[in-house]
């Protein structure tokens, strides 16, 4: 791949949220797809004719074969992302994978490794920290002196069982599904985690798996911060998908309000901005920040890969999110705190 020349790009999973993608990869700059793949044929040939896709597999090794590939991107579920990462690795193609990265630690390194052993990229597409709010809050946070506490919360009872419902048939779910986004975020702003506590509720009886969550974190400063998720919060208005955060540093605090108000006090002085997403034309519904942020991540990719650095959320930096989710797990069934692992093995 000689500099400047546009990327040449396959997508492998067709389903509900590979819209976003599709969609993404039509507006950046500097890539292209080249070939979808499904195991459902119809959909890959549905996919692939709404976007000018001229190639549609159902075979991801056959594609990987026959087709001159810079990247694949995975956007199936979580069981099948090792044996498509390491398949598309063995290729010595760039690999990105939709988050939650892994089911297991065991699953998440062994990506990781085969990836590195390879020679390629690795990228997890954990987008909600692309959200054009959550960067400024985060510029925000960086003027406001050392941090010591923050708070990030995702309540609401939005429905979206509609769309995902095997998300309700999930043993875990909003740690897995939700949480894995505010943690990451979390991490983003403050720094990384020492240990944490963790207590789960599951107040939804249609729905299997826990759908509240409260997680306490010590991040490695010595700061602390709260996290908030729930699917059954009902409030006089639903803000999905809004993440509110709140952050307090030894000059000032900077606060993600409702409807994307940012309120920064620095040294006593109040600065207030509105900081609304800027979805991108296709955008519809609710989730246009999280629209947005797909174009912003998956553009991030494309000047990764010409400038051969690593991705903001890498395969390895998102060992770190992925072990405090299984963290919050096992503190929530031992009741303990769970301490983060000095190494993680790689």
């Amino acid at each position: 791949m000689a500099l400047g020349d546009v990327l040449r790009g396959a997508l492998i999973g067709c389903g509900y949220f590979a819209n976003n993608h599709l969609n993404a990869w039509r507006d950046v700059a500097g890539a292209e797809l080249v070939a979808v793949c499904d195991q459902d044929r119809s959909r890959a040939q549905k996919a692939a004719a709404a976007f000018g896709v001229p190639h549609v597999y159902t075979d991801a090794d056959k594609m990987l074969r026959e087709e001159r590939l810079d990247f694949v991107d995975v956007v199936t579920q979580a069981p099948s992302h090792r044996p498509l990462v390491e398949l598309v690795a063995s290729h010595g193609v760039h690999v990105i994978c939709q988050k939650p990265f892994a089911p297991t630690m065991e699953d998440a390194r062994a990506m990781v490794i085969a990836c590195k052993q390879a020679g390629v990229q690795l990228m997890v597409h954990e987008n909600f920290r692309w959200q054009r709010p959550i960067r400024a809050l985060k510029a925000a946070s960086e003027k406001i002196g050392p941090l010591f506490f923050g708070r990030v919360v995702f309540r609401n009872d939005h429905d979206i069982f509609t769309n995902q419902p095997y998300l309700a048939q999930d043993e875990r779910f909003i740690i897995y599904d939700l949480g894995i986004h505010l943690l990451d975020m979390a991490r983003f702003c403050m720094g990384d985690v020492s240990h944490l506590f963790c207590h789960t509720q599951s107040v939804n009886p249609a729905v299997e798996g826990e759908d509240t969550a409260t997680i306490t974190l010590v991040m490695q400063s010595g700061a602390t911060c709260v996290v908030e998720a729930c699917y059954f919060s009902h409030l006089e208005k639903d803000i999905f998908p809004q993440t509110l955060i709140h952050i307090e540093g030894t000059r000032g605090s900077a606060t993600l309000d409702v409807n994307y108000d940012l309120t920064t006090v620095n040294d006593g002085k109040v600065e207030k901005n509105h900081v609304p997403p800027q979805p991108p034309s296709w955008a519809s519904g609710p989730g246009i920040a999280i629209q947005e942020s797909v174009v912003a991540i998956t553009q991030h990719w494309v000047e990764c890969l010409n400038d051969r650095r690593a991705p903001e959320t890498s395969g390895l930096d998102n060992l770190k999110t992925l072990e405090l989710v299984f963290g919050a797990y096992e503190s929530a069934e031992t009741n303990m705190v769970y301490t983060t692992e000095a190494a993680l093995g790689i």
